[in-house]
C-alpha cells in the first residue's frame, strides 16, 4: 500500500499525514505493508516533501518579502535541486502576517536559486505558490543579477508598486549559470501574467489587495512587462500569456524569462519524488488533501496522484479533511472512494484543531475496508 498525500494546509503536513495513516492503517492491520511518499504540487510543502524521499535538507540565510532575513531551505539530490519560492517569498514569512500586496518582493526567491547553483545544481525544480508577493519575479530577478532602472538610473522600489517607476532593464548581468540548467517552473496554475485571469486580480486580494490595490498591481506588471520587451525582444511579451507566467504573483513569468519551462507542479514532483517505482510495489494508493473540491480537479496534488496512479492500474482512495465533490466526480478524477474528516467528527474546527487522531481513525476504517 502507498500512501502519497498532500498537506492538509493549517493542521497537518504532508509527512504528518503519512504517518497519521499508516498509524490508523496498522491498528486496522498491524502486518501491513506500508510505503509513504509525501507529495507537494510546487506549493509550500514541496522542499519537506522532498527531504521526505530522501533529498538532503539545506538552509540558507534570505531576505524575506519585505527585506527582513530569513532561514529558507532548499532540498538537493546529487545535481537536481528543489527549490520552493515560498520558502523564502511566502506568506507565512510576512511578520506577523501582516500583508503586504505592493512591496512584498520576492528577492528572496532569486537569493535561494543562487544558493542551488552554488551547490552544483544542473537540474533545479522551481515550486511556486503560497506568494506573498505581486511582483512579476522582479525581485527575483534583480538577485540574480538584473537591474531595473526608473528614470534617474536608481533600482525600482521593491515590489510590484515599484514597478510603475520602471523606466529601464537590463538582464545582460544575470548569472551566466542560469543558461546550463535545466530550469523546471512547477505549479498548479496557468494563468497569465495580467489581465482579468493575471495574477493580480485571481490572486491579489488573498495577499491584501484591495481593488485599487489590484488596478495599480495590474498597470505596474503590463508596464513592467512592456520595458522587458524593450530590453529583450518579443519573447517578453510572448512569455507574459504564456501558461504559468501568473504564477505566484507573476514569479512564473520572471521563470520563463530565465528560460524556465513550465511543468504542472504535481506531474513534476511525482517524476522527482520517484513515485513511478513506488506505484509499481502497491496494491492500493491513498491519496489526499485537506479539502477535495473542484480546485482539485485542475492540478492539484491528489488528482494528480489518481492520474498516475490509474494509468498504472492501481486503485485509489482518498482521506481529506472535507469532501465538496460528488462521487461521481470523484470516479472522473479516478478516485473510487473518499474518507473525509467529517464523517468522523462534524464539526470541522474540531477537525482542523484534532486532526492527527481523527485522521488515524479515518485510516483504520480504509484499513478494514480493503485490507481486512
Amino acid at each position: 500500500m502507498l500512501i502519497a498525500a498532500d498537506k492538509f494546509k493549517g493542521s497537518l503536513t504532508a509527512v504528518q499525514v503519512a504517518e497519521r495513516v499508516k498509524a490508523g492503517l496498522r491498528r486496522a492491520v498491524p502486518t501491513a505493508e506500508v510505503e509513504a511518499l509525501p507529495v507537494a504540487d510546487g506549493g509550500d510543502g514541496t522542499v519537506d516533501a522532498a527531504v521526505a524521499s530522501g533529498f538532503e535538507r539545506r538552509e540558507v540565510r534570505v531576505a524575506g518579502p519585505l527585506g527582513d532575513e530569513v532561514t529558507a531551505a532548499f532540498a538537493l539530490r546529487g545535481d537536481t535541486a528543489v527549490v520552493e519560492m515560498a520558502e523564502a517569498s511566502g506568506l507565512q514569512r510576512l511578520p506577523a502576517r501582516v500583508l503586504a500586496p505592493l512591496t512584498a518582493s520576492t528577492h528572496g526567491s532569486g537569493e535561494l536559486l543562487r544558493a542551488a547553483l552554488d551547490a552544483g545544481a544542473r537540474t533545479i525544480v522551481f515550486g511556486v505558490g503560497g506568494s506573498a508577493t505581486t511582483d512579476g519575479g522582479a525581485g527575483m530577478l534583480t538577485a540574480l543579477g538584473a537591474r531595473l532602472l526608473d528614470a534617474d538610473g536608481e533600482p525600482v522600489a521593491p515590489g510590484g508598486g515599484g514597478l510603475a517607476d520602471l523606466a529601464t532593464a537590463d538582464l545582460s548581468g544575470l548569472d551566466p549559470r542560469l543558461t546550463e540548467v535545466d530550469l523546471v517552473l512547477a505549479s498548479d496554475v496557468d494563468n497569465p501574467l495580467t489581465g482579468p485571469k493575471g495574477a493580480p486580480a485571481v490572486y491579489g486580494p488573498q495577499k491584501g489587495a484591495s481593488p485599487d490595490d489590484v488596478a495599480t498591481l495590474d498597470a505596474a506588471l503590463a508596464h513592467y512587462a512592456k520595458v522587458l520587451e524593450a530590453a529583450v525582444g518579443p519573447r517578453a511579451a510572448e512569455h507574459a500569456s504564456a501558461p504559468g507566467a501568473g504564477a505566484a504573483g507573476g514569479i512564473g513569468y520572471g521563470a520563463l524569462l530565465l528560460g524556465a519551462r513550465f511543468r504542472a507542479g504535481i506531474e513534476v514532483m511525482l517524476d522527482v519524488l520517484g513515485f513511478a517505482p513506488a506505484v509499481e510495489r502497491a496494491d492500493l494508493v491513498i491519496t489526499g488533501e485537506g479539502s477535495l473540491d473542484e480546485q482539485t480537479l485542475h492540478g492539484k496534488a491528489p488528482a494528480g496522484v489518481a492520474a498516475a496512479a490509474r494509468a498504472a492500474g492501481k486503485e485509489v482512495v482518498a482521506v481529506c479533511g472535507r469532501l465538496a465533490l460528488a462521487p461521481e466526480a470523484l470516479g472522473r478524477a479516478g478516485i473510487r472512494r473518499a474518507y473525509p474528516l467529517t464523517d468522523e467528527e462534524p464539526d470541522v474546527a474540531v477537525c482542523i484543531a484534532d486532526a492527527g487522531p481523527i485522521l488515524e481513525r479515518v485510516a483504520e476504517r480504509i484499513g478494514r475496508d480493503f485490507l481486512v
